[in-house]
């Protein structure tokens, strides 16, 4: 019979193209104010959609560094960005490792950043992947396939009190509680393998009545999993003062999130780059000697247009936060 990977692989094959549909894109790229000459960075490539634009308008000295610890999103960016030689060079690395990583490439500055947050369309509809709960396939969910920690080893490995705090805070899961006791009481009986296990469990764990409204029952454990697997809000948390730093005078940093968890880190911390004075208010000047490091522009994050909404759902959370640096 074989595992159960092994007998996945024969029913789905592996020869799935990476497609992914760029959210926000011509904001992003607007916003960045892209200069030919330029030096600018895609943390988050991806399949190389926002990369491509900012190529495009880049002269025979520009340079693009695209980032992604996705080995399948690295090989499609290289063949989507081959057309522009040497001005792109491809790393696989977390975006949180940029600043030491281009410091290999004798890059310390960049006049543009993108982060594009998230999971890409191709990484949801590869059901090999194991970030969805459409498909009948193995936990996994990682991100970086070089990755030890998988989706199964959470569902599978962590305590009760820790599945209910990742259920509640980063799915903001009404029933979190009682999900996290039913993932503990099934894995009693036997391991918890497959995405559509999960499904089950979780669906006997939400009442009848609430699993007919708010779409999936399993949509937010789904998420609050893959966030934990891949330490996403960590990451995010620990990169941005890097990114600030990498940017040149005038550069700009444009940041797409999916998530309030997401937004609200990024929106948090543009305010205190804005004014990161810690002199209590009573005091008639500052002597902290803090500076601001820029602004955001604009104030509020920008949202897909109607249009996007209706050719792209996956937009739908999708908001675009842009800070100036000075």
């Amino acid at each position: 019979m074989g595992t159960y990977k092994q007998r996945f692989k024969q029913k789905w094959g592996n020869d799935m193209e990476f497609k992914h549909t760029s959210v926000l894109l011509n904001e992003t790229i607007d916003s960045l104010h892209i200069k030919p000459e330029g030096v600018y960075l895609d943390g988050t490539l991806g399949g190389g959609g926002h990369a491509y634009e900012v190529c495009r308008r880049l002269n025979d000295k520009g340079r693009l560094f695209g980032i992604d610890q996705d080995g399948d999103a690295i090989d499609a960016a290289k063949k989507r960005l081959e057309e522009f030689g040497d001005k792109v060079t491809i790393i696989r690395n977390n975006y949180c490792n940029a600043k030491e990583a281009l410091k290999e490439y004798g890059v310390d500055k960049v006049d543009g950043i993108v982060l594009d947050l998230g999971v890409s369309s191709y990484q949801l509809d590869n059901a090999e992947r194991g970030f969805t709960y459409k498909y009948d396939t193995p936990l996994d969910m990682r991100m970086d396939q070089r990755q030890n920690l998988t989706a199964r080893d959470i569902v599978n490995g962590y305590e009760e009190w820790e599945l209910y705090r990742i259920i509640r805070d980063y799915g903001e899961d009404q029933f979190a509680k009682n999900i996290a006791k039913h993932i503990v009481l099934a894995r009693t009986q036997k391991p918890i393998e497959t995405t559509f296990e999960l499904n089950e469990i979780i669906k006997a764990a939400i009442p009848a009545k609430m699993r007919a409204v708010g779409g999936h029952p399993s949509k937010r454990t789904f998420q609050a999993i893959r966030i934990a697997c891949n330490h996403e809000l960590d990451v995010l948390s620990e990169a941005l003062e890097d990114m600030i730093d990498l940017l040149n005078p005038w550069g700009r940093l444009c940041i797409i999130t999916f998530h309030s968890l997401e937004d609200r880190i990024v929106k948090n911390f543009f305010r205190e780059m804005e004014n990161p004075c810690k002199c209590p208010a009573e005091f008639p000047v500052c002597v902290c000697k803090k500076v601001p490091y820029g602004r955001a522009v604009p104030r509020k994050a920008i949202l897909p247009s109607e249009k996007e909404l209706e050719e792209n759902a996956r937009s739908k959370s999708a908001k675009l936060r842009v800070f100036e640096r000075i």
